[in-house]
């Protein structure tokens, strides 16, 4: 073989062994997509649900009453001794000043209104006030609130309506987060291994994870209750219930391997 035959053979050589490592790696590359692939179609997608009921520690509750008459010092007047007479209320019930405060007077001239104008016979002035109790002390406010009907038989006429009645209040749900994210994986987790168990495969890695969505609710509502709603099921609203029922429910897709 002569130098020039030579000279051939080892471009071809190199050419050689340049497409069959391209072909080793293109088959290596294309084998490890495809089990990629058939991973990711192998999943499944589990909730983990974590309930708490606890007691609210703080009580938020606005007494609004209301006096109309002609004579407008008459009426304010009036408005002033019911004002004393809910706070010797309050003071009765054990509620300290720091926790009432009064709020402005409003005062209501029906004939100066654009649409109350032709109200003829009936009475002018409405002068009403708020006198609003805000309290960390949940029992005592609760057990005052049983005793209103004395204010009603002292002629006060309260006030109903949106926002009235005591309303209670659960700010600790930050430190419940972190234990109750921690165990609604775990509820996740075990669905997971119950489902794989079932199918003969095995739980992998998580492959997303949504934690959810944290809703406080009445201990006493219905079970109704989807993640970010309150209340639900036709139940007492959560403004109105000293305990509460705290709830989260994690979403968890983890892949399954034979």
């Amino acid at each position: 073989m002569d130098g020039r035959e030579n000279g051939l053979l080892i471009p071809a050589a190199v050419l050689g062994g340049c497409v069959l490592l391209g072909l080793v790696f293109g088959g290596w590359t294309l084998g490890s997509q495809i089990k990629e692939t058939k991973l990711a179609d192998r999943y499944v997608t589990v909730k983990g649900l974590v309930e708490r009921t606890v007691k609210s520690d703080s009580a938020i509750w606005p007494v609004t009453f209301k006096e109309t008459g002609n004579d407008l010092q008459q009426v304010y007047a009036k408005s002033e001794e019911d004002r004393a007479a809910v706070l010797r209320f309050f003071t009765a019930q054990g509620i300290t000043q720091q926790e009432i405060s009064v709020g402005q007077i409003q005062v209501t001239d029906k004939q100066a209104n654009e649409y109350g104008g032709n109200n003829q016979g009936g009475l002018r002035y409405i002068v009403q006030q708020t006198v609003t109790v805000n309290s960390n002390d949940v029992d005592k406010i609760a057990k005052a609130g049983q005793k209103t009907a004395q204010l009603l038989q002292a002629g006060i006429i309260i006030v109903g309506g949106y926002g009235q009645g005591i309303r209670y209040v659960f700010n600790g749900l930050n430190a419940l987060k972190p234990d109750m994210i921690t165990e609604a994986t775990r509820n996740a987790r075990a669905a997971a291994d119950r489902f794989a168990a079932d199918s003969g495969s095995q739980v992998g890695s998580i492959r997303s994870a949504n934690q959810g969505v944290f809703s406080i609710s009445a201990a006493d509502a219905g079970s109704g209750v989807g993640p970010g709603e309150e209340g639900g099921g036709g139940g007492p609203s959560p403004d109105a219930s000293m305990m509460k029922k705290v709830r989260v429910v994690s979403t968890v897709d983890y892949y399954l391997v034979k």
